[in-house]
């Protein structure tokens, strides 16, 4: 079990792990060695997360999600197949961590009096400033 918060743990049998060759460091293993992790996690089926979580992390996870709504993570950074595969696991805890967050609402507000003033007065030096610049008039 990967422990994600006090309340969301992920089975491991949820995430799915290939190994692939890496396009990073490696020297002469770079072609030899399949280092790179690509880790598959399929978030709309996944019983482990709440349906707003869910929610969230669809829309935090951006072009790493699939049509089918697996989430695809790829770490290349490191030569060790292990390390990659650590850093993936992190990064998908990170991720659903981010979406574990509930956005605070948004409690509309007016501009002051004040801060119109100042505004408009800005807007007209600004104006004059401009106009200033132009050719004076033939008249």
């Amino acid at each position: 079990m990967i422990r994600v918060t006090d309340t969301i743990e992920l089975d491991e049998s949820e995430i799915e792990e290939s190994f692939v060759r890496s396009s990073g460091p490696g020297g002469q293993n770079v072609n030899k060695v399949s280092s790179a992790v690509q880790l598959r996690f399929d978030v709309r089926n996944s019983p482990s997360l709440p349906d707003d979580v869910r929610r969230r992390l669809e829309r935090l996870a951006g072009k790493r999600l699939t049509k089918d709504g697996v989430l695809v993570l790829i770490a290349q950074t490191h030569r060790q197949q292990e390390r990659n595969r650590a850093e993936a696991i992190d990064r998908l805890v990170e991720l659903i961590r981010a979406a574990t967050v509930k956005p605070k609402p948004r409690t509309a507000t007016r501009p002051t009096l004040a801060s119109k003033k100042r505004r408009l007065e800005s807007k007209s030096k600004r104006s004059k400033v401009k106009r200033a610049r132009s050719r004076p008039n033939e008249d």
